[in-house]
């Protein structure tokens, strides 16, 4: 069964969301939060796998909300899934830089909020094709000088670099298996190793990475 937090500050919102959750048979709400910082506790008391997280909250917004909460050691195992009625790229960029594993617009379809709960909830990144393009645009509007690529990939090996590349081209794992001739097995472990060297969350981050790193520039 997957635990799911639902915050978002509009109370009707809230009730409609719980609804539809507890009407899968899967999932299930274990609480309701109508601030930022109200997430924050819950998420520490409960320990849901998921947080439906709205952006625009009283208290704390839900960027800093999923930061805090992201961020907090006992926590590791939360995954959060931004909703928001606003489709901006800045939202994206940061709601993936304070770690969520998803972002999807209020007005998506009930069956595919559900379906991106159980994404979420698998440890995978749930990155649509409209999220991953704002996310390359907003690298886009950014100056790309020429630079080696950064100690922080001092201990990813060669072949982990080329996977942490696809990753971040938008590749998933049977599609980086058939480029590079492996096993699907093969390719989840070097994407395992890649993410503890890192020390990153989930296929999100992993994605900013390789853009921060210079492995994946826009064009490429």
């Amino acid at each position: 069964m997957i635990r799911v937090l639902i915050a978002d500050d509009q109370a009707l919102l809230r009730g409609s969301f719980h609804v539809l959750v507890d009407s899968s048979d899967d999932c299930r709400t274990v609480g309701e939060a109508g601030t930022g910082a109200e997430a924050v506790r819950l998420a520490g008391e409960t320990k849901p796998d998921v947080v439906l997280m709205d952006i625009r909250m009283p208290e704390l917004d839900g960027i800093e909300a999923t930061r805090q909460i992201c961020g907090d050691p006992a926590l590791a195992e939360v995954r959060v899934l931004i909703l928001s009625t606003f489709g901006l790229d800045e939202y994206v960029y940061a709601a993936l830089r304070a770690g969520a594993s998803g972002f999807l617009v209020k007005d998506t379809p009930p069956a595919e909020l559900l379906r991106g709960i159980r994404v979420v909830a698998g440890g995978e990144a749930l990155l649509s094709p409209s999220v991953t393009q704002r996310l390359i645009a907003e690298f886009a509007r950014r100056p790309q000088p020429e630079r080696p690529i950064p100690r922080r990939l001092d201990g990813v090996t060669d072949r982990e670099r080329e996977v942490l590349t696809l990753v971040g081209r938008g590749m998933s794992n049977s599609e980086i298996a058939a480029h590079l001739a492996l096993s699907l097995a093969t390719v989840k472990t070097h994407v395992g190793r890649i993410l503890a060297k890192l020390d990153v969350r989930d296929r999100a981050q992993l994605v900013i990475v390789a853009y921060e790193t210079g492995l994946v520039t826009v064009g490429t």
